[in-house]
């Protein structure tokens, strides 16, 4: 925990020269979206579009849990969407693919490399990324928020930590526990339950929109976890491979759901080497 607190103080000391607060990429209404913009020396480095987590009813852009790969010479646009306690899915990612519009629209501005993008997201925030990423040109999902509807929403690779990949099976797969939390979080979301909204679940679960386009995908895993099943990932691992899809599933034995483990340096060397692999 101590090194993850020390990587995010890190990014925030080294990083004021080139970091950019609050930039408003979209506005719904008087709600004005903002990202954060944390850009490494280097002219025109590789992009990652950052989801936080929260269950998606809380949370927000200053945390940047995968800071460490700043050192490895990948700028970070950290970027809030309205959460759920503000609107029903899928406004989250309607926001979320705004912000990706806006960074290609502006990439020369901000002196980015907006060709290729991944899209890195934990919890809440691995699911939104993982959807995002697999749902390129769906009109339902691209929504039509911001000034910047002629640009591609689309991403080149989705690293997602603990996240969800199918609203319709995530209860009957959570302990006791999970589905403590994750009840009242789906409400939220949904408007209901997933039993109760059918059509919004199977539209808000990745799994559901997998076709052979979809981009290399990375999933990081705690095989403890009390709140986002293993499964989760499992399943969407295997649909992928199904495909043929390139796909790297990562459990960590005895983890839960989050913890400094997931950004150690171990794990941030095994996201970068994916991540070359496709923006470099």
């Amino acid at each position: 925990m101590l090194k993850f607190i020390c990587s995010l103080i890190l990014l925030t000391a080294a990083a004021l020269a080139d970091t950019q607060t609050d930039i408003e990429y979209a506005k719904v209404g008087e709600t004005s979206l903002k990202l954060d913009l944390h850009r490494p020396q280097g002219e025109n480095p590789p992009l990652i579009v950052y989801v936080h987590g929260g269950g998606w009813r809380a949370g927000s852009k200053e945390d940047v849990p995968i800071a460490d790969l700043y050192d490895k010479g990948f700028a970070i646009a950290s970027v809030d969407y309205r959460l759920s306690t503000q609107a029903l899915f899928p406004a989250q990612v309607h926001d979320i693919k705004a912000a990706i519009r806006f960074l290609r629209a502006k990439a020369g501005l901000y002196h980015i490399n907006a060709s290729k993008i991944a899209i890195i997201g934990s919890s809440a925030g691995g699911h939104l990324a993982a959807l995002v990423g697999v749902s390129n040109g769906n009109p339902e999902l691209e929504g039509k928020v911001g000034e910047h509807l002629d640009q591609s929403s689309d991403v080149q690779v989705i690293v997602s930590f603990f996240g969800a990949s199918n609203l319709e099976t995530i209860l009957s797969q959570s302990t006791p526990k999970g589905r403590d939390f994750r009840i009242p979080a789906l409400k939220l979301l949904l408007g209901d339950t997933p039993n109760k909204k059918p059509e919004l679940a199977k539209l808000a679960s990745p799994v559901t929109h997998l076709d052979k386009n979809d981009p290399p995908l990375l999933l990081i895993h705690g095989d403890a976890d009390p709140q986002m099943p293993p499964q989760q990932s499992q399943e969407l691992a295997k649909d992928y491979e199904s495909l043929g899809l390139p796909v790297t599933l990562v459990m960590l034995p005895g983890s839960l759901h989050g913890g400094a483990e997931f950004y150690d340096e171990e794990r941030t060397a095994i996201v970068a080497k994916f991540l070359d692999k496709v923006l470099r």
